[in-house]
């Protein structure tokens, strides 16, 4: 999965460099940048895999934490062992956390690879019109994958509660994803405003902030505190389920 996510920024900057020229406004967000500077082919494909593709690997790997083991027949004897219901269940989340930190990390740094094999890198042009020089624009771009990060915690742990009620992988897998996909549906529609903010999708595009001089902190902070509350909620009611399942009969 993790090479199927570096297929997007290089089939990005593929498509780019052998296209004449990409119209201003047209297709996704700074992709008519990438041909002034390569940096922005990971900003895009980030961009890109936000909707689908990230959530999708995300609520695969989480949805399998505890179910594939339940699942392959080892649950039980990991729990024979003497390493405890409560322990096993943080080392699947901690599973599930590494692979949503290395996903779009490895967008991230795929993309400046192939962007600065293929395109000029140089001094790079926020939103707010300042210019930084490329190893900050680096920087940024790492913030922005922990962004992605943070905003996919959430995620795996609503993933890690599903797992723990059933024992069929591919059912907590789809209903992870399927969840990703009502939560931004739902966060599309204006006449639910009101449940916008509460949705753990809702703040995902929004690390534009990190694009700006001074660096806006506002809206890291605020989905941290978001996926925080999703990890806190989720975690507890997959604690609940999982110290009462009767894994041993």
């Amino acid at each position: 999965m993790l090479c199927a996510l570096a297929a997007i920024p290089v089939l990005i900057a593929v498509a780019v460099r052998l296209s004449s020229a990409v119209p201003p406004g047209r297709g996704p967000a700074f992709l008519d940048r990438i041909t002034q500077n390569g940096l922005f082919v990971g900003v895009t494909a980030m961009l890109v895999s936000v909707p689908l593709f990230l959530p999708l690997t995300v609520g695969v790997v989480a949805g399998d934490t505890v179910a594939g083991e339940a699942g392959l027949g080892t649950l039980r004897y990991l729990l024979v062992a003497p390493a405890g219901r409560v322990r096993l269940l943080l080392v699947k989340y901690a599973g599930a956390v590494a692979f949503a930190v290395a996903a779009p990390l490895v967008v991230a740094l795929v993309g400046a690879a192939i962007g600065a094999a293929l395109f000029p890198v140089g001094p790079v042009t926020l939103l707010s019109g300042d210019s930084i020089g490329a190893d900050e624009a680096m920087l940024r771009l790492l913030l922005i994958a922990a962004y992605l990060a943070v905003s996919l915690m959430g995620l795996s742990a609503i993933g890690l509660f599903m797992s723990t009620l059933t024992d069929v992988p591919v059912g907590a897998m789809a209903s992870t994803v399927v969840l990703a996909v009502v939560s931004q549906v739902l966060d599309a529609l204006p006449q639910l405003e009101w449940l916008h903010p509460w949705l753990f999708s809702h703040y995902w595009l929004d690390f534009a902030d990190l694009l700006r001089q001074p660096v806006a902190w506002d809206s890291f902070l605020t989905n941290s505190l978001l996926q925080g509350g999703y990890v806190a909620v989720f975690g507890a009611l997959a604690y609940g389920r999982f110290i009462t399942k009767d894994v041993l009969s």
